[in-house]
């Protein structure tokens, strides 16, 4: 027999140490798990051309367990709310059960009176007689659980002795039977399910006896709290496959495909590498896509579905970074775009223990921070992607879109992650009870995975905020945010036409850098400013009359320096500066007007500024 997966062979060393007999299972539970051969992986799984020499085979989560983890049980039964309950093996066992309920209880559920063909009706022909709701549904497993626990059976010598069964419940979709809320407002058949399924995990009786249950959701954020804070439950988290995985499945898909090497470009092992971060479903629907169209797998392919692949998988809450940019398009910042070179060839040479957990870009607004990291994504060399707005309304929706994310992030390998606007999205370690706590539960999350120094050199952080104040101290802590990066206006003349002149391309003025006028010397005006000031003066110059008392370009961008009117809010302006003096960890980042303010008088004027601007 194959090896067991990894999170596979967690279950059932758990379960025969009885330290545990709840196992929640998350994550990647919607794709296909390696499994014994003689289990034929049908059309889901992609079988391999007739004849190809392979020990194993691709099936299912839900077909893994019950026909090979759960394969030594005699009974196996499955629930969800839309099928009901299903008997995967032992269905005599639960048949006598049924019979003897109904004779009991009055019920019909074992089919007893239907006729079916002339057949006698049984429970899985005839699943509409059992009950579908959770509440009923819970109470009929529970209690076929714990009667083929008191089971006996007539020996030779005609005694009769103890014979309980060995019993598994499979739970599908676990989140729609004891969804997330506050347990207070739990009431009627909710509460009484959530309570069953806890007392399957804790109650002594059942731990001591040959009995499991399987609770299966894609997010445990899905899952009431209650279930997952049990001791008593073991919570397993089901992984992306790692590229070694992928190279055996592309393998697998492709045994005996005479024109799979003419097929793909890329070579087998930087093809697993590129295609880490998708599940097996997915891989086997870009490899089929490739050999059913005869579309060579190329470099640019591979990226471009690879990209929509994953989006999808994460409904949109992330977005790649792709830019044809490098450091050398972003104007000033010397020291910051260093640091940033040095730590890209750390990682291309694999020297993880010399790289930050992550970084934060602090600066007013306008000096740059998306764009620098847009740049740095050009040469970096590893996937960079966005956070978008993964917050929602619903309760638990929030945190299983989070979760959804790192279990992304964890299969890429390597990723630099860039969330802007941190201090709006990272939430708060104590946010009251304005929005039920999500904004804790979203920060305790968070700083979670930033602390978890398994990921270091493999998933970078990078926080852009203008309010570094407002995002919280342990998350920007060292050990999660190592390196604090101010960014400010330049303070220099060379530097402010460096960027005046990056600034000019940008809004598609077709001007030679050296007719450029010259700034006033002011360390104000950022990169905002000067695309306001180079608008207005297209604006004039695209409406001027024509003749000979047109003015050229370099000449109205003069005059409307000359009338610019400095912003209104200066001290606002110098406040985020200082803020980001504040946070910086290393001088060399500062310039000199900063770089040898003690922290004493950058405080007070921060306070100063504070009560003057109103913030």
């Amino acid at each position: 027999m194959t090896a067991l997966p990894a999170w596979a062979e967690e279950v059932r060393l758990a379960f025969r140490a009885g330290s545990a007999s709840q196992f929640l299972l998350s994550g990647s539970v919607f794709d296909l798990v390696r499994a014994p051969a003689a289990l034929p992986s049908g059309p889901a799984g992609g079988s391999p051309a007739p004849g190809a020499k392979d020990a194993y085979s691709y099936v299912p989560l839900r077909r893994f367990l019950t026909d090979v983890m759960l394969q030594p049980f005699d009974v196996v039964l499955e629930y969800d709310r839309g099928h009901g309950i299903r008997i995967e093996r032992g269905r005599e066992h639960f048949q006598r059960f049924l019979e003897a309920f109904d004779t009991f209880r009055g019920t019909d559920w074992s089919g007893g009176s239907v006729k079916v063909k002339g057949k006698q009706g049984d429970p899985l022909a005839l699943a509409n007689l059992l009950p579908r709701d959770p509440h009923r549904a819970l109470e009929l497993l529970d209690r076929f659980m714990r009667s083929s626990q008191h089971r006996t059976d007539v020996g030779q010598d005609g005694e009769r002795r103890p014979a309980p069964l060995s019993v598994a419940i499979v739970i599908d979709y676990a989140h729609f039977i004891a969804p997330q809320g506050n347990p207070i407002h739990l009431a009627g058949d909710l509460a009484q399910s959530l309570i069953r399924l806890l007392d399957w995990a804790s109650d002594p009786e059942l731990a001591r006896a040959f009995v499991a249950s399987f609770l299966i959701t894609e997010s445990l954020a899905d899952l009431n709290r209650l279930l997952v804070e049990s001791p008593y439950s073991a919570k397993i988290q089901i992984p992306l496959p790692n590229a070694e995985e992928i190279a055996e499945y592309v393998a697998y898909l492709n045994a005996g495909v005479e024109d799979w090497a003419s097929l793909s470009e890329v070579g087998s092992e930087a093809l697993a590498a590129k295609l880490v971060g998708l599940s097996r479903v997915n891989v086997r629907s870009l490899v089929l896509r490739a050999r059913e169209r005869h579309k060579p797998i190329t470099d640019r392919y591979l990226t471009r579905v690879k990209k929509e692949l994953i989006e999808k998988e994460a409904f949109g809450r992330i977005r790649f970074v792709e830019s044809h940019r490098t450091l050398d398009h972003v104007a000033g910042h010397a020291e910051a775009k260093a640091w940033l070179r040095q730590d890209a060839d750390l990682l291309k040479r694999g020297r993880n223990r010399a790289i930050p957990m992550g970084y934060l870009l602090a600066g007013r607004i306008g000096t740059g921070k998306t764009f620098l990291v847009e740049c740095w994504a050009g040469e970096v060399g590893i996937p960079v992607v966005a956070l978008k707005n993964f917050r929602e309304r619903w309760v638990g929706a929030t945190e299983g879109n989070l979760e959804r994310i790192f279990t992304i992030l964890r299969a890429l390998g390597q990723v630099i992650v860039f969330i802007d606007e941190a201090d709006q999205i990272t939430g708060k370690r104590d946010a009251g009870a304005g929005d039920s706590g999500l904004s804790g539960r979203v920060y305790g999350m968070l700083a979670a995975q930033m602390s978890d120094t398994r990921y270091r050199g493999k998933i970078l952080w990078v926080f852009a905020t203008s309010r570094p104040d407002l995002v919280e101290v342990d998350l920007k802590r060292q050990g999660r945010l190592d390196v604090h990066i101010p960014l400010f206006p330049p303070g220099d003349p060379q530097s402010r036409h460096e960027l005046f002149a990056a600034m000019a391309k940008k809004v598609g003025l077709d001007i030679d850098a050296a007719e450029l006028p010259a700034l006033p010397d002011d360390h104000q005006i950022g990169g905002n400013e000067m695309e306001g000031i180079l608008v207005r003066a297209l604006r004039h110059h695209e409406t001027q009359p024509d003749g000979e008392t047109a003015k050229s370009l370099p000449e109205i961008i003069a005059a409307v320096i000359r009338d610019v009117r400095p912003s209104a809010h200066v001290a606002r302006l110098e406040w985020m500066d200082l803020l980001a003096v504040k946070e910086c960890t290393d001088s060399r980042f500062l310039p000199p007007r900063y770089r040898d303010l003690p922290l004493g008088k950058v405080n007070q004027r921060i306070e100063e500024l504070k009560l003057r601007s109103g913030a």
